[in-house]
């Protein structure tokens, strides 16, 4: 058997971090088994589908290295949809119903005022049809055949069919609803494990029932805990949060598989530079139970923490061309994204403009102004230069390092002056010290 996940966006908006999380999950456990990632675009809401918001989920799973093994559409596969309703029809698993959504609303509240479940109440099969009125149909469930499943994630799970609702799954106007079509696609595409949060358990429940009245074995599920903020509810910033916004704000697409990947399991967070261990190590047992939370600024510190893992060969096209390997290499412990790395071209190349020393500072300066043009540079001038220095004027410490910093780089703070000295080269540095 093949491992075969999908992960199945509506193309009404754009992906954000939270159904990211679920293609990254069933990316994960395809790639660990050696199976493969199906997209399916559930474009059935014809109205609200939109031909750019397939493109931005394609471009965003791109971006994100999710790489996919095929894709299907839900509009293209009506016939389908169609032939198995008939069957289902034919077998009576489906029938038609009248109702208005005031109707169901009223019958609800009743029910609720006598202390019972809203559950649908199936009409006798010789109830009076409305005329000129199409119907809506639902699924019927047996409630002869109680529902089961192991789930990967919240274990066995038990469902008394007596106290669900019969699901809508067709429209009046013969649009179609989530829960069939699914059904019949996982199906038709041999899907084997469906990967979803855990807001979906009760239509699992319901489909269980699908599965079997198409005679087909329904595939392994795992129910993940669903993402909450650092509030710890829901909130309509994690709801917006998309691709388009972290990528501006320079995230790197590693550090957020990397954060997603881990969040609301055992394992911990850790700065990886590549999935490979997130792939050897998914594993549905250590998923929690308790909602995951995300967090924005737990998100930039791990992007901080992988970029300063990151080889050059890695975010070369990225970088200015003044900003070679050994640049690189000298200035990423000090980036929080690599769009930062165009701000040292300047210290590196100038035009630089040190600020003005105090008062305190220029006998230090003015002794590495004297002690710099006969330094080995091709040894470790960093080195030499502070030795000189302290010899001259017995300053040491913060009161020998800062000054010559300040004058070197116009900043406080920065990479390691032995490695960036020799960056910066014999005749800038003397030219700094000297002005």
């Amino acid at each position: 058997m093949t491992v075969t996940t999908r992960f199945a966006p509506s193309p009404t908006g754009m992906l954000h971090v939270g159904n990211v999380r679920t293609a990254l999950h069933n990316w994960l456990w395809a790639r660990r088994h050696g199976g493969r990632l199906l997209l399916r675009i559930d474009d059935t809401d014809i109205e609200r589908s939109k031909e750019e918001y397939v493109e931005g989920i394609r471009a965003d799973l791109a971006w994100l290295g999710l790489d996919i093994d095929g894709e299907e559409r839900q509009s293209m596969r009506f016939a389908l949809y169609e032939a198995e309703f008939e069957r289902l029809k034919a077998a009576g698993r489906v029938y038609a119903c009248y109702e208005t959504p005031e109707e169901l609303e009223i019958r609800r509240k009743i029910l609720l005022s006598r202390g019972l479940p809203p559950v649908y109440e199936r009409k006798p099969a010789d109830a009076p049809v409305p005329a000129g009125t199409a119907p809506h149909w639902r699924f019927r469930l047996d409630h002869a055949a109680p529902i089961a499943w192991t789930d990967l994630i919240r274990g066995d799970q038990h469902f008394d069919p007596k106290t669900l609702s019969d699901p809508v799954v067709r429209r009046a106007d013969g649009s179609w609803l989530y829960l069939l079509p699914s059904v019949i696609d996982d199906i038709a595409m041999g899907i084997t494990h469906v990967v979803r949060g855990e807001d979906h358990v009760s239509n699992t429940a319901a489909q269980v029932q699908m599965f079997a009245a198409l005679g087909a074995e329904p595939p392994a599920f795992a129910h993940e805990a669903l993402l909450v903020g650092t509030e710890g509810k829901l909130s309509k910033r994690l709801g917006s949060l998309g691709m388009e916004g972290l990528r501006e704000q320079g995230v790197e697409p590693i550090a957020l598989v990397a954060l997603l990947a881990r969040l609301g399991t055992s394992d911990p967070v850790e700065p990886v530079t590549s999935p490979a261990p997130l792939i050897e190590s998914i594993d549905f047992a250590r998923f929690g139970r308790a909602p995951a939370r995300f967090d924005e600024a737990e998100l930039a510190l791990l992007n901080q923490k992988i970029l300063h893992h990151t080889d050059y060969a890695a975010v070369a096209p990225r970088l200015p061309v003044a900003i070679g390997e050994a640049r690189w290499n000298a200035i990423r412990p000090n980036l929080t994204t690599v769009a930062e790395a165009a701000d040292w071209v300047a210290v590196f190349d100038g035009p630089f403009a040190p600020p003005a020393p105090e008062a305190g500072d220029r006998p230090v300066l003015a002794a590495a102004a004297a002690a710099a043009p006969a330094l080995d540079w091709s040894a470790d001038p960093w080195r030499a230069l502070t030795d000189a220095v302290k010899a001259a004027t017995g300053a040491k410490g913060r009161a020998l390092f800062l000054p010559l910093r300040r004058a070197l780089t116009g900043r406080d703070h920065g990479p390691d002056m032995a490695e960036l000295l020799p960056l910066i080269g014999r005749d800038q540095a003397i030219a700094r010290l000297s002005a």
